[in-house]
């Protein structure tokens, strides 16, 4: 079964009038799915914190900017974190740049798009790839 990678700040955890909130819509089209979950983000310490990361409903992975998810080896060293292997995650992603940068590990990853939170189209390639 794979395991489904979820990026943090801007598609899980969104902005909100009292800071930053988990996405109820999202967590409940991830609840649907037995698959492991992983949060990954690149927050350090307040940035955990402002963001709520310490209260997630799933595992949450961080290398606090070091490095970012645009470089590849962001991703080299949370498989080998995890004991993962690419062709057994999908992942989805708002920065462009961190798409490409997991796709070029071998990562199954679908961008989302922050803006229009297209959530059919994540459903769509959550059944379609795990």
């Amino acid at each position: 079964m794979k395991t489904i990678l979820v990026d943090a700040a801007h598609t899980f955890v969104i902005k909100s009038e009292h800071g930053f909130t988990i996405f109820k819509e999202m967590q409940e089209i991830l609840d649907k799915f037995p698959n492991r979950k992983i949060i990954l983000t690149g927050a350090n310490d307040e940035q955990f914190r402002d963001f709520g990361l310490d209260k997630m409903p799933y595992e949450v992975f961080t290398l606090k900017h070091n490095p970012e998810k645009s470089n590849p080896e962001y991703y080299r060293k949370m498989l080998e974190h995890f004991n993962l292997h690419p062709e057994n995650l999908v992942y989805f992603e708002h920065d462009p740049e961190a798409v490409q940068s997991a796709r070029s590990v071998g990562i199954k990853t679908h961008f989302w798009d922050d803006t229009k939170r297209p959530l059919d189209e994540l459903v769509s390639f959550l059944q379609q790839n795990v």
